[in-house]
């Protein structure tokens, strides 16, 4: 009996525990565009889940406002590029933003975090994500109110 308190004390776990190190198990979330998505009012289900926006680094203020407005707290992923170096509206500007939203989800996965399913209103982008992330559902919205 003692012999086991001094092993407690002492910091020694029994042979059968779980080792500290262990990480939790994955979690799967969805993923939501912010134009043509989250602003025409397809809100995320949960806290869990995310915004990966092509909007770029300059636009933060704009995008933040919208959500607070509208109580969405939700983890925001904003493009690392600048308006001026991703230009706007042009189907480069296009392929960057679906670059950035499949590179966005690898690194996700690289936490442990899976998107199951993203919701997206630009077909450039979703095939972008689609060829790298076959696995991952993409829901189309259809909106005609941001251009493309």
């Amino acid at each position: 009996m003692k012999f086991n308190f001094i092993k407690k004390l002492l910091g020694f776990k029994p042979e059968n525990s779980k080792p500290e190190h262990v990480k939790p198990k994955h979690i799967e979330i969805y993923g939501y565009d912010f134009d043509g998505v989250v602003s025409l009012g397809i809100n995320p289900r949960n806290e869990n889940d995310v915004i990966i926006t092509g909007r770029c680094i300059d636009e933060t203020e704009y995008v933040y406002a919208v959500l607070k407005e509208r109580g969405i707290k939700n983890k925001v992923y904003f493009n690392p590029m600048t308006l001026e170096e991703r230009g706007n509206h042009t189907l480069s500007a296009r392929r960057h933003s679906g670059k950035h939203k499949a590179i966005t989800i690898r690194n996700l996965k690289a936490n442990r975090i899976h998107v199951q399913r993203f919701f997206e209103d630009d077909r450039v982008q979703a095939k972008i994500i689609n060829e790298k992330w076959p696995k991952i559902e993409i829901v189309e919205v259809i909106s005609k109110l941001v251009e493309k």
